[in-house]
């Protein structure tokens, strides 16, 4: 018997028949994986023939692009993200995530991130969707499952962004989703249903605890998320970390450390990408100059912002503005 997995099931005491049976098993899930991965790549590519991005239902948005893209910057809001074809790496302060088809990304908390497109060519685009998290399903599922305790090693210092092995359930399901798009009556009807299945997947998963963070319950992590809110509410607003941190019930230190566990930022970090990005917007979107944008995020010296924001984007303001007004209208 040459088969490892074989040899490991029969030492194990399941014998031969069974360790074969358990080796068909496998193959026959991964040769369903690799039908599913083509269909959802054929039904991606269906709904978006041409590059860029599209919500055909609520909270379920789809993406194409024929070419490896520079780096963006944006904001990332909890979701559940398939990529079909092709592959994106993702910075979150010093820590790159690569995903691809045989892996699934999950973020738990809005945060601001760095992306590009690593792999995509015209005979096969990058192909990726995103389910949007919400909170009170998340909860509901945690609960009604049985899921909500804590499994071992699942703690409250949990990065909110992380990357896992795609598995048949989970790629099964994103497939059954995706077949309803194009029915609005069916979607309104079971994709509610399917997305719940995906949230119990994910919970029942690697990204338990990670979930965990969406769900309305107490805890460090949860704690993190007010935090985040409060900050994305305020980030206009000088930050006092002691005040937020007694919000919280915590110590200053504490409430550092644990704030920077989950976002990869300290406090002031994430304030000062919160405030590049709104500026950004409010120059693109706004027609607002370097000044005034400076200003309305919260920047009294004009050099000061311009300072940290060629630091953050990579060049001036104005210039960055430009190009990318230039690429909206290529």
């Amino acid at each position: 018997m040459n088969n490892p997995l074989a040899r490991r099931r029969r030492d194990a005491g399941w014998g031969d028949y069974d360790a074969t049976k358990m080796t068909a098993h496998g193959e026959r899930e991964l040769r369903q994986m690799r039908v599913d991965r083509e269909e959802l790549a054929e039904r991606i590519a269906g709904a978006l023939p041409r590059d860029g991005r599209a919500e055909p239902q609520p909270g379920l948005l789809l993406g194409r692009s024929a070419r490896t893209t520079e780096l963006t910057h944006g904001f990332h809001v909890p979701a559940f993200c398939v990529i079909a074809q092709g592959a994106k790496s993702l910075t979150l302060g010093g820590d790159t995530f690569r995903y691809d088809p045989a892996h699934y990304m999950v973020s738990t908390v809005g945060l601001p991130m760095s992306s590009r497109v690593v792999e995509a060519s015209v005979a096969r685009p990058f192909l990726n969707l995103r389910v949007v998290l919400d909170p009170s399903v998340v909860t509901s599922v945690m609960m009604e499952s049985g899921l909500a305790e804590p499994r071992g090693g699942v703690g409250g210092n949990i990065k909110a962004i992380d990357v896992s092995p795609m598995d048949g359930a989970l790629i099964n399901a994103t497939v059954r989703l995706v077949r309803l798009i194009d029915r609005p009556g069916e979607y309104r009807a079971l994709g509610p249903l399917v997305v719940r299945e995906i949230v119990y997947r994910l919970l029942a998963g690697p990204q338990a605890g990670r979930m965990r963070h969406l769900a309305t319950s107490g805890g460090k992590a949860h704690r993190m998320v007010r935090a985040v809110e409060t900050l994305r509410a305020n980030f206009d607003k000088p930050l006092r970390i002691e005040t937020l941190a007694r919000r919280l019930g915590m110590s200053s230190s504490v409430f550092h450390a644990h704030f920077k566990a989950v976002t990869a930022m300290s406090p002031l970090q994430y304030q000062k990408h919160l405030r590049l990005h709104e500026a950004r917007r409010l120059m693109v979107s706004e027609s607002c100059d370097a000044a005034e944008a400076g200003y309305r995020v919260g920047y009294d010296d004009a050099s000061h912002f311009n300072r940290e924001y060629k630091r953050h984007f990579g060049e001036p303001p104005m210039r960055d503005v430009g190009r990318l007004r230039e690429l909206a209208m290529a």
